[in-house]
């Protein structure tokens, strides 16, 4: 499927003869609405409103914002759909937030009538608290059983096992009693294809069976992983967290966080990443996760009738969900400490022990890897975006599955030969991240040694490098050049990819070369000043594997560049605590060095790239320009489409609907006063009216529609009024004309704001919406705000 396709998706209703609702963030203006006259009436007060109830803020810098955030008049019966968002709309956080302030109210002061009213209200209170426990419970389980498949998986092309068809080979050989120390891997019970098929388990045919096996396998999960991906769920592909990062600030996609999503980006990750792709499942566990979340959310009517609920963690973090996040980790680590799906009963995937401290001249070898982790990472993200921008705009973006095939064809045929590259990446890492001691039988660990067997098994001094290091040395430059192409092309294909696992792979490899390079420099150069201090004949000096974990986490922080999250990270998957100082260094090199070259991360560039309404609260902006000057209409524009309080039709509002594609409309008192009484979304305006078609009597096209809270004297022989106060949010987030853009940039990325008006003394001159500030931030840093769009 085209990557265009996964997001062409708009609404329909059949009413008003096929009204069309388009992005919910286009800018509301129009040529069929009431021409604007500011020289009708004085500059008198602002229209007074109904402060009695809710909060009134005021904020004066550099011009007047306020907005009087109180409750909306409800109906008696709500109008069904009144208040929910269409496909590829943004929320309305302030209305959301008053709605559930009114439905605690409402509890609140029900809650002492009655037992069931009190088991009510104790039920809502604590269902924040179930929410996050079924998460814990379903992301931990999920994560697990996705880690256990995958490895399974991971093996059966190369062999099975006889003995147990569900052990993956390190399983299969663990009880057996005919292993060797220097090929602990290789038991009775597991066989390779090539014995299976044809009986030989040496020679050239043996290696050539294993190969064609080995490329078979990576195609048939490949090609199972695209399919099932683009015929029952499209938005089962990529990372996820971009549209994570989006949906969290405010906009729906709908079935993102779906049943189906989560059933086939669970089969289809494990297949993506048994099948060799350069691409890791750290980040599609996030999509998992967040899909879990939503799902239960629906099971209490606290989340699942208010978006702003289930996005608490966007705009602001409060310390009760701090709490509540804790607690979910909490029940996932519980849930994956049950399985155990590492088999080594620790909850980190790549524990290290190292036995040697690190030493300050160190700081040099560390500092230049975060230079490389920060090239490797702006490099990356400009290829990356380079060919999914090709993807997109040339005629290879229509055939992903042919796509996928030939990525995992040539990473097969590739991968093999090189056993580093051959291994499971996460595999790779473990074997690249640990020391070297006198158990392990690894090519890395391959050293000259004079060493008698009464020396301290934990304490091995430097020692010179054998031939199998110089071999693996040149193995993993060749896996460092593979891995860094591949990785390029890999993620962003329409499968599961994340970017976690490729990117500390690299870091790795390059880290594990320069920590063998370091480590052989220091024993032949002992008597080097910056050596004689700490590193003494048959002393324990250097330990490649701590490169290796430093160069992982520059790579990462260059790629994503995150810092105090990414250490904290890095902690988590290796346990290495003591190891802070190398692991910052490293990092924050890392990120001043891609920062240089362009201050987006890889998601913040992915969501630039697929024009998602999304602004980065750590993008700055320093232009000075006032609200006027980006306010629609401008002078070159139709003039703003709005309604009156009291003097349109029925007919007038489904026209104006019918010939215009706006998210909604300003409601003024008059076209002489242009006094702002609120503002009427469209699909409340549309169902609205649909509703009492259906169940009002008397309302036909020509009766008046009311949005004044009484209705207006009208003639004997007119029809019945349609009264639509309760739809009107009457408290619309408000700027002058000369407030400076800096701050309505900052109001909108902390409010979560879809639009606000502009008025001048108090009359509408125009509207502001998150499209409006997103085109204005790419004119001011030179980009064409067409090509960022979303659409």
């Amino acid at each position: 499927m085209e990557s265009e396709q996964l997001f062409h998706r708009g609404y329909c209703r059949n009413s008003y003869n096929s009204i069309t609702s388009v992005s919910s963030d286009e800018e509301l203006l129009d040529g069929a609405g009431v021409i604007m006259d500011f020289q009708t009436s004085e500059d008198d007060n602002l229209l007074d409103g109904d402060t009695t109830v809710g909060t009134h803020y005021t904020m004066t810098n550099g011009g007047s914002i306020s907005s009087s955030t109180h409750l909306l008049d409800l109906l008696d019966e709500p109008i069904p759909g009144v208040g929910t968002y269409d496909d590829f709309h943004t929320i309305d956080w302030v209305r959301e937030k008053c709605k559930d302030r009114e439905r605690h109210r409402r509890i609140n002061s029900k809650k002492k009538e009655s037992a069931w009213e009190m088991t009510k209200s104790l039920y809502d209170a604590w269902s924040g608290w179930l929410v996050v426990t079924l998460t814990g419970l379903a992301s931990g389980a999920l994560a697990g059983l996705i880690d256990i498949a995958a490895d399974w998986m991971t093996d059966l092309k190369e062999g099975i096992c006889l003995s147990a068809l569900w052990y993956n080979h390190e399983q299969c050989c663990w009880g057996s009693n005919e292993t060797t120390f220097e090929e602990r891997d290789k038991c009775p019970q597991w066989k390779t294809w090539a014995e299976l098929i044809i009986g030989q388990a040496e020679g050239p045919g043996s290696y050539i069976m294993n190969y064609m096996m080995y490329i078979f396998w990576a195609l048939s999960f490949a090609f199972l992983a695209v399919s099932l991906v683009k015929v029952f769920a499209p938005y089962a592909c990529g990372s996820g967290i971009p549209e994570i990062k989006t949906i969290l600030s405010g906009f729906i996609i709908r079935g993102y966080l779906g049943k189906w999503t989560l059933m086939i980006k669970t089969i289809t990750l494990v297949l993506a990443v048994a099948s060799g792709l350069s691409l890791g499942k750290e980040g599609p566990l996030v999509h998992v996760a967040c899909c879990c979340g939503n799902i239960f959310s629906y099971l209490f009517p606290k989340y699942s009738t208010n978006e702003a609920k289930k996005r608490e963690v966007s705009y602001y973090f409060p310390l009760k969900t701090l709490w509540r996040s804790f607690f979910a980790a909490l029940v996932a680590a519980f849930v994956l400490r049950s399985i155990n799906p590492f088999g080594n009963s620790r909850l980190v995937l790549f524990y290290v022990e190292y036995h040697t401290p690190w030493y300050l001249f160190e700081l040099f070898p560390f500092i230049l890897l975060g230079v490389f982790g920060g090239l490797w990472g702006a490099f990356f993200i400009r290829a990356n975006i380079a060919w999914c921008r090709r993807r997109k705009s040339t005629k290879f973006g229509k055939y992903p599955v042919l796509e996928v095939i030939v990525v995992a064809a040539i990473t097969a045929v590739l991968a093999f030969p090189n056993p580093y590259t051959r291994l499971n990446t996460s595999e790779l890492i473990k074997e690249l991240f640990t020391d070297c001691g006198p158990l392990e039988s690894s090519s890395l660990c391959d050293y000259r040694s004079d060493m008698n067997a009464s020396k301290i098994v934990d304490d091995i001094p430097d020692r010179p490098a054998g031939l199998g290091v110089y071999s693996a040395i040149w193995q993993l430059c060749l896996a460092l050049i593979f891995k860094i192409i591949m990785t390029v092309f890999t993620f962003g294909i329409k499968v599961p990819s994340g970017l976690f696992i490729p990117s500390m792979a690299i870091g790795a490899i390059a880290g594990r070369i320069v920590g063998i390079a370091v480590e052989q420099l220091a024993y032949y150069h002992h008597d080097w000043f910056i050596f004689k201090e700490w590193c003494e004949v048959g002393a324990d000096c250097i330990t490649p594997g701590l490169y290796a974990m430093v160069g992982a986490a520059a790579c990462l922080g260059g790629v994503t560049r995150m810092t105090v999250s990414l250490v904290v990270i890095v902690f988590e998957l290796t346990g290495g605590l003591e190891y802070i100082v190398p692991l910052m260094a490293a990092v924050m090199t890392s990120k001043w060095v891609g920062d240089a070259f362009g201050r987006e991360g890889i998601y913040e560039a992915h969501i630039r790239l697929n024009g998602y309404p999304f602004l980065d609260a750590k993008e700055e902006f320093t232009h000075t320009t006032l609200a006027a000057d980006v306010m629609r209409p401008r002078r070159s524009d139709p003039p703003l489409a709005v309604l009156t309080q009291d003097n349109m039709t029925v007919d007038d509002i489904e026209n104006m609907i019918s010939e215009t594609s706006y998210n909604g409309f300003p409601v003024i008192m008059s076209r002489e006063s242009q006094r702002l009484v609120g503002f009427a979304l469209r699909r409340d305006l549309t169902i609205a009216i649909e509703s009492a078609r259906k169940k009002q009597e008397g309302i036909v096209g020509s009766s008046r529609v009311c949005f004044a809270q009484h209705t207006p004297s009208l003639p004997a022989e007119s029809p019945r009024p349609l009264k639509l106060r309760s739809i009107l949010d009457m408290s619309p987030f408000t700027v002058t004309d000369h407030t400076p853009m800096e701050i309505v940039v900052d109001i909108f990325r902390k409010l979560g704001l879809r639009q606000c008006l502009v008025t001048h003394n108090g009359r509408l001159l125009g509207i502001i919406t998150k499209k409006d500030i997103l085109r204005h931030m790419a004119q001011t840093a030179n980009q064409d705000p067409a090509s960022i769009m979303f659409n």
